[in-house]
C-alpha cells in the first residue's frame, strides 16, 4: 500500500521497533497529525479474552472527561413527559412512532446516539437490523436503555462513548482531538484505559492486554507497552 508525503513524513518520527511509555506515545501521536483537518485521535487495544463466549465479553460506556472534540446529534425514542424531559435535555431529534417509521421506510440515519426507556424497546427492537449493523442499537450496558432519558441525553452530548470489542477481540475508540493537545488525549486515555481495565472479565486468563497502541486519523500507529498496564 503506498502511502502519501505527509504520512511518510510522520513515519519517520516513530521507531516501529520500540514500545512507548504513554506520555511519550501521545506527544508523538500528537506530532505527526499533520492533515489539513482537526484529526482523531484513536485507541487501539488488544485484550487476551475470546469474545465468543458471552462471560468474555467486554463492553461498557464512559463519558471522557475532556469530551471528543465531536457534535454530537442524539435520537431521542421515547413517549409522554419523557418527550419534554428529552427536549429540554437538548435531543436533536425526540419521538417514538413516528422516528421509527422514519428510519424504516426512508432510510433515514442523520443521528450519532440512540437513546430509548425501557418502554419503547419493543419500538427500538423493530428497527434492530437496521440498527445493529451501524453499532447505533441501544444497550442498558451502554446506558443507551434507560428510564433516565436526560441523563443520557447529556451524557452523550458530553463526550460519553461505548467501548466494545470487535470480532478479533480488539477495542477501537476515539479518545479525542489532536487539537486537544497531549495533557488532555492523555486524561481521556487514562480514563478510557481504566474503564477497560476494571471490566476484565472474571473468566479471563493470563495476559489481558495483549497489545495498545494510539494512531491518528491519517497518520501510523505508536504500539505502547503492554507492561505499563497492571491488571
Amino acid at each position: 500500500m503506498k502511502h502519501g508525503k505527509k504520512y511518510v513524513e510522520s513515519s519517520k518520527l516513530i521507531d516501529r521497533t520500540k514500545l512507548y511509555d504513554i506520555d511519550e506515545a501521545i506527544g508523538t501521536v500528537v506530532k505527526t497529525a499533520k492533515a489539513k483537518f482537526d484529526e482523531t485521535i484513536e485507541l487501539h487495544v488488544r485484550l487476551g479474552v475470546d469474545g465468543r463466549h458471552a462471560d468474555q465479553q467486554v463492553r461498557g460506556a464512559i463519558v471522557l472527561p475532556n469530551g471528543t472534540g465531536k457534535s454530537v446529534k442524539v435520537l431521542a425514542i421515547c413517549k409522554g413527559a419523557n418527550e419534554d424531559l428529552a427536549k429540554e435535555a437538548g435531543a436533536d431529534y425526540v419521538g417514538a412512532e413516528d422516528m421509527a417509521q422514519k428510519i424504516q421506510t426512508e432510510n433515514w440515519m442523520d443521528f450519532d446516539v440512540l437513546v430509548t426507556t425501557p418502554d419503547c424497546m419493543g419500538i427500538v427492537g423493530r428497527l434492530g437490523k437496521i440498527l445493529g449493523p451501524r453499532g447505533l442499537m441501544p444497550n442498558p450496558k451502554a446506558g443507551t436503555v434507560t428510564p433516565d432519558i436526560a441523563r443520557a441525553i447529556k451524557e452523550a452530548k458530553a463526550g460519553k462513548i461505548e467501548y466494545r470489542l470487535d470480532k478479533t477481540n480488539i477495542i477501537h475508540c476515539p479518545i479525542g482531538k489532536a487539537s486537544f493537545g497531549a495533557e488532555k488525549l492523555q486524561q481521556n486515555f487514562d480514563a478510557l484505559m481504566d474503564a477497560i481495565i476494571k471490566a476484565k472479565p472474571s473468566a479471563a486468563k493470563g495476559q489481558y492486554i495483549k497489545s495498545c497502541a494510539v494512531t491518528s486519523t491519517m497518520g501510523p500507529s505508536v504500539r505502547i507497552s503492554p507492561a505499563k498496564f497492571s491488571v
